[in-house]
């Protein structure tokens, strides 16, 4: 890929839709993951100091992706603010059971309130950093991660994205690191989804934006579970990527 001309093409989305709002600030949540960081990087070089980066770990936080963040913001000097969530979530999930799953998107939940509502203070936009692979498979939790004003990379694909943050001097931690959306101890997006994203994103690129048939999809190679497990994903997380659905009233 061209990443100059991507690079480019992003910075320029970027400013044109913010500049469409009347806005000059956007926010950014900033894990320490490779989606946040490539966001955080395309908007401190669009927007600069009206940019803002919010850190926001909670109890199930590893201690090295609050370091990775702040290693960027230090590097990129992003303008950031810590706010812990820790006391937001505890507040609730002792009626859980320890469901990790429900505990990971509440905490996703909290985090989006807290952008939204820095948001509505400093005047600005809150920018989306979910990538294609993420949205496609619906890994993701709704009115969490995956709510934001503007988004500008969920066209690409996560495998893609490594290389793209190389090109952006993105710090080597955060490269390096397995994907992981911090939702608790040990948590893996591969492991959760049971293939690495190469894997998945190399089926998910001749099945979406080639529009192969499964027999074509078979005839190159791919395992039939994986790509029926792409398929069904896809499927049954499509609604995570629509506005509600409204009722038509008629009347007589």
């Amino acid at each position: 890929m061209v990443w100059d001309k991507i690079k480019k093409e992003l910075l320029s989305f970027l400013k044109d839709e913010v500049t469409k709002t009347g806005l000059k600030n956007v926010t950014v949540g900033i894990s320490g993951g490779l989606d946040s960081a490539v966001v955080a990087v395309l908007c401190k070089e669009a927007f600069g100091d009206n940019m803002t980066g919010v850190l926001m770990p909670s109890q199930f936080s590893c201690d090295s992706s609050l370091d990775d963040a702040f290693e960027l913001c230090k590097k990129f000097d992003i303008a950031y603010e810590v706010v812990e969530i820790a006391p937001m979530v505890q507040a609730y999930i002792k009626n859980m059971d320890e469901d990790k799953l429900r505990i990971g998107n509440y905490s996703a939940r909290m985090r989006m309130s807290v952008l939204y509502d820095i948001s509505a203070r400093d005047n600005s936009l809150v920018i989306g950093t979910s990538n294609k692979s993420e949205i496609l498979l619906g890994y993701g939790t709704i009115y969490g991660d995956i709510a934001c004003a503007i988004n500008p990379i969920g066209e690409m694909y996560k495998s893609d994205e490594f290389e793209f943050a190389k090109f952006l001097n993105v710090t080597p931690a955060i490269i390096n690191k397995k994907p992981s959306a911090d939702l608790w101890e040990g948590q893996s997006d591969e492991d959760d989804l049971g293939y690495s994203y190469k894997e998945m994103d190399t089926v998910l690129k001749e099945l979406v934006d080639n529009n192969k048939s499964d027999e074509e999809l078979f005839s190159l190679g791919f395992e039939e579970e994986l790509v029926s497990m792409l398929k069904y994903r896809i499927k049954a997380n499509a609604f995570k990527g629509k506005l509600p659905v409204i009722a038509q009233i008629k009347g007589n």
